[in-house]
């Protein structure tokens, strides 16, 4: 066989394995299951947060801060279990965060951008031993220290705890509580502090707020509990101490709850939409280009069969920009054939053979796909920095369809149609 009838073979082959891989399209061949479909479509919660560099510790870099950060922000999105999350860092000090199917905005915000510093605190007393109160009548507190191991005075704080805390339910009262252990020095300091305040409350913080002050009841050194939560509070809480506190804070400057319903219903508009402009395609080509035009038609085929491949086995995120990116890069496609197919014509109108047409039509055309799709790379390009700068999924999903569909549409042209 002939170089062109090897490329045939081979393209039939590569289609053959490609059909293979998504029919049906919710099939697990060679790995995962359908089309990785974005938060617009498959319904979620997105946000970005900027980071408070300014108060990171001053031996770390900028750089060092926000890997920590990202680090644990993955730990705890993992451990609530999230499927497939989406956390990237973007510019200098922004974070951004994908939830699929959280409902629950509040509850995500709370989970990932509390900076979950816990620490321990006693009551302050008066000369008489009795707690000092404040205006409204409640205890005041002052942060407890003990003597660490190597003799230095050291606040007891989570930076102590293992990454082993769990929600468990106290058996008399069914009553949710967090029960964590500390370390070697997290227990040496426990141990002073408890001894000293037994029979006498101590306070339990939360990045600055009170959330239980037992009363001690025995002196304790490894384990302990902490009480008066409700079951949410106590998961979510479990989850940012074995995450570990955030490096810096974090503001939220972004909240979007995507509704699932809205997705679908894009989806089947989408589809709509991209069945419509494939059958008028095909149509202009057969009534236009005749035998030309169903080759063309064929092309086409294959480069959709080509394209959801790629799509499913990368994986690469589908979002409802990425539709529309999708539909254009078709009509791009039949754009290339187009101008194939016209320098044809021109060159059987000067008698070439059919034979001798086909070879200068494609050469010659080759100059002005390239080009056009040359430009339209440079603004894939240029689409996707700006989404990432700025925190906009949509435009990146826009940018990377389209970058793949007309990369893909140029190979259907010049070598599938040829």
């Amino acid at each position: 066989m002939g170089k062109r009838a090897w490329l045939l073979v081979l393209i039939l082959l590569l289609f053959g394995f490609a059909l293979w891989a998504i029919v049906p399209l919710d099939s697990e061949r060679l790995g995962k299951q359908g089309l990785t479909l974005g938060l617009d479509l498959r319904g979620g919660s997105h946000l970005v947060y900027e980071a408070d560099l300014s108060q990171k510790d001053p031996s770390q870099s900028d750089d060092d801060a926000m890997v920590g950060v990202v680090g644990k922000i993955e730990r705890r999105v993992n451990a609530y279990g999230v499927t497939e999350p989406i956390i990237q860092r973007q510019g200098r000090d922004r974070i951004l965060v994908q939830l699929p199917g959280v409902r629950d905005i509040d509850e995500a915000i709370k989970l990932i951008g509390q900076t979950a510093q816990l620490d321990f605190r006693e009551a302050k007393l008066d000369e008489a031993g009795e707690p000092v109160l404040d205006e409204e009548g409640n205890p005041k507190w002052i942060r407890a220290m003990a003597i660490g191991t190597e003799g230095e005075e050291k606040q007891l704080t989570g930076k102590y705890l293992k990454p082993n805390a769990s929600v468990v339910l106290e058996p008399q009262t069914n009553e949710p509580q967090v029960a964590f252990e500390w370390n070697e020095e997290g227990a040496v300091l426990f141990e002073q502090i408890t001894k000293r305040n037994l029979h006498k409350p101590l306070g339990i913080f939360l990045d600055d707020e009170i959330i239980s002050a037992p009363t001690v009841q025995a002196v304790i050194e490894e384990r302990g509990v902490i009480t008066g939560l409700a079951i949410d509070e106590a998961r979510t809480l479990s989850i940012q101490l074995n995450s570990g506190s955030l490096d810096v804070p974090l503001k939220i400057i972004q909240e979007q709850d995507v509704d699932a319903t809205l997705g679908a219903d894009s989806i089947q508009k989408s589809l709509i939409a991209g069945a419509i402009g494939l059958v008028l395609i095909v149509l202009f080509m057969l009534l236009y280009y005749r035998v030309s035009g169903f080759v063309a038609a064929c092309a086409l085929v294959v480069y959709g069969i080509l394209l959801m491949a790629i799509f499913k086995l990368v994986p690469i995120t589908l979002t409802l920009p990425g539709i529309a990116a999708l539909i254009l890069s078709i009509g791009m496609a039949v754009d290339a054939n187009v101008l194939i197919f016209e320098r044809m014509k021109e060159e059987l109108r000067l008698g070439r053979s059919l034979g001798a047409a086909i070879e200068v039509g494609f050469n010659r055309a080759w100059p002005a796909i390239r080009d056009s799709n040359i430009t339209t790379f440079i603004a894939c390009a240029v689409l996707y920095w700006f989404g990432g700068t700025l925190g906009a999924f949509m435009v990146k999903g826009f940018a990377l369809t389209l970058f793949i569909g007309v990369a893909l549409s140029m190979f259907s042209a010049i070598v599938v149609t040829r």
